[in-house]
């Protein structure tokens, strides 16, 4: 570490928490959103968020926007759902309200979540129950998140340490201890705890978009993943473009969508990928733990899948439409990323994925094919672009994780070993 940075701790840690979160609101405002005077914001929030909420409004406010309107979600309010709603319940969801949502976005609200709910609330549910809930709130939601995917909005996540987020991510710990060391983590892998976090993230930014610009410049037809329990080809689309770091919305707007982020990303073609590959990581979704994942992979298509814990829950998953069964995301990032460098298991996919190199089944980005944000829905499939009600992330990669891209031609080009650049 060097002095500058050891100098940028010190000064961090001698903050109050206040202030600490005033600079994730901020860096939420002006980085993840870049949001615009007379822009709407649309945000939502778990209850315990209440305090990174109202900055975030401030900041909001200050930055010129019209209004800011927040949806609040309560995980015992969830639980009450699974012990008393009626069987008809899990088939619904509020159309109305996601269709209200979607024309905010299209008159040009931006989006911020906040994530932080409790990754295990849903593990003793009924599957089926979890599964057809998931799925309701995936068909209502879709008009909103083809907005989303299709990066035709400035939006972005963040997080908040909740009590039991807290307590999962350090088990056995007093419940203050645990919040006490979420929030260190999230703060350092946020890129907040040094003098300027903006500047900071710039410059993050720029080192990501040169990875970005030499993967583009490679035209890679596919990658090959190997490693303990993996041998993976993945094939990516035709026209595919690798993306990392920030971006420009289809308004306009420049934009991060993740906080934090350290991924290259790009799309895969729904049909060409082969072989198997293991987890890496556990994957929080939806409220349940999946572990150990396991699957193979023949003409695109998951043919098997297995798991140590929430099985159940990914063969639902998996599921839920022919495109749940197919990957609409790759991504490479390195084992000497801040977030693995913790060691932290976060057990949520905002940090996790950014940890370790990732595949996501479901829907794919079409920004990350050239012109794809000007194509329907057949122009894009024709490209081998995925198309799903879901989009889930789980991670692959690790520190003994090869990986190399595959040229036109056949010819292998060594991109990772170990899990490091090469």
């Amino acid at each position: 570490m060097s002095v500058a940075a050891v100098a940028d701790k010190t000064k961090f840690a001698s903050l109050t928490f206040e202030e600490k979160l005033d600079r994730l609101a901020e860096v939420a405002v002006k980085v993840g959103l870049g949001l615009r005077a007379g822009q709407e914001l649309i945000m939502s929030a778990p209850m315990e968020a209440l305090p990174l909420v109202r900055r975030i409004t401030e900041y909001a406010y200050k930055a010129g926007a019209l209004l800011v309107t927040t949806f609040y979600s309560d995980d015992p309010s969830v639980l009450a759902r699974f012990e008393y709603a009626s069987d008809a319940s899990f088939d619904y969801a509020p159309v109305w309200l996601q269709d209200g949502i979607a024309a905010g976005f299209r008159s040009g609200a931006a989006r911020l979540a906040i994530a932080g709910a409790n990754p295990a609330l849903l593990a003793k549910q009924d599957p089926a129950k979890v599964s057809r809930a998931n799925i309701a709130a995936s068909k209502a939601g879709k008009p909103a998140m083809e907005l989303i995917t299709k990066h035709e909005i400035n939006w972005t996540i963040v997080a908040y340490a909740t009590p039991e987020w807290a307590k999962l991510v350090f088990p056995g710990e007093q419940e203050h201890i645990a919040v006490a060391k979420l929030w260190e983590a999230i703060f350092v892998a946020s890129r907040v705890a040094v003098d300027d976090p903006v500047q900071e993230w710039r410059e993050h930014g720029a080192r990501l978009k040169k990875r970005m610009d030499l993967l583009n410049a490679k035209r890679f037809s596919a990658l090959h993943f190997k490693g303990p329990g993996t041998d993976l080809t993945v094939g990516l689309a035709d026209d595919h473009l690798w993306a990392g770091g920030g971006t420009t919305a289809g308004n306009g707007i420049y934009c991060q969508p993740n906080i934090p982020t350290e991924e290259c990303f790009t799309t895969p073609h729904k049909d060409r990928v082969d072989g198997t590959v293991r987890a890496s990581k556990p994957l929080s979704h939806q409220g349940t733990l999946i572990e150990n994942i396991a699957v193979r992979f023949e003409g695109g298509r998951i043919v098997e899948a297995t798991a140590t814990a929430g099985e159940d829950v990914l063969n639902r998953l998996i599921s839920t439409d022919d495109g749940a069964r197919r990957l609409g995301e790759v991504a490479l990032v390195p084992h000497s990323s801040p977030i693995a460098q913790s060691g932290v298991l976060f057990w949520n996919t905002l940090f996790d994925e950014n940890a370790a190199s990732h595949i996501a089944l479901g829907q794919a980005y079409s920004t990350c094919l050239i012109g794809g944000e000007k194509m329907d829905a057949e122009q894009l499939a024709a490209l081998g672009a995925n198309a799903s009600l879901i989009h889930v992330d789980w991670m692959i990669g690790s520190g003994e994780m090869d990986v190399d891209g595959i040229a036109a031609s056949g010819a292998a080009e060594p991109l990772m070993r170990k899990g490091e650049w090469v």
